[in-house]
């Protein structure tokens, strides 16, 4: 596969993650590449009239945390896999500097290390 491939095949799995974490995150203006979950707004009132839908709120909102981290996580590994396209030292190990496999790259075009130095 071309690398113009692996790029269009990056650029939307990155739009389709985005468009995941905007449903339940906001952008960190501080903080590059990090998302941050959005936890429900109670007032007093709600929280002492409905508690039982307050916590509920709570929970789903504690569940969707890792699931926040480990797409900012492939979020992360895709922009960098994109700069390196720009760059034009995409494809190789980050760990040993081998090419990564053409079959490993199909498979997760964002991979940073070869099959053997994998984590």
């Amino acid at each position: 596969m071309p690398i113009k491939k692996y790029k269009e095949k990056l650029e939307l799995e990155k739009k389709r993650i985005e468009e995941e974490l905007m449903s339940f995150a906001k952008k960190d203006e501080k903080l590059k590449h990090d998302w941050d979950t959005k936890f429900p707004k109670f007032d007093s009132a709600f929280c002492s009239q409905q508690p039982e839908d307050a916590a509920g709120e709570v929970e789903e909102y504690v569940a969707k945390l890792p699931v926040e981290h480990s797409l900012e996580n492939r979020l992360r590994d895709i922009n960098l896999a994109l700069e390196k396209i720009e760059k034009g030292n995409y494809g190789k190990c980050e760990k040993c500097g081998k090419i990564i496999s053409k079959e490993r790259l199909e498979a997760a075009p964002e991979a940073r290390f070869c099959q053997n130095c994998k984590t």
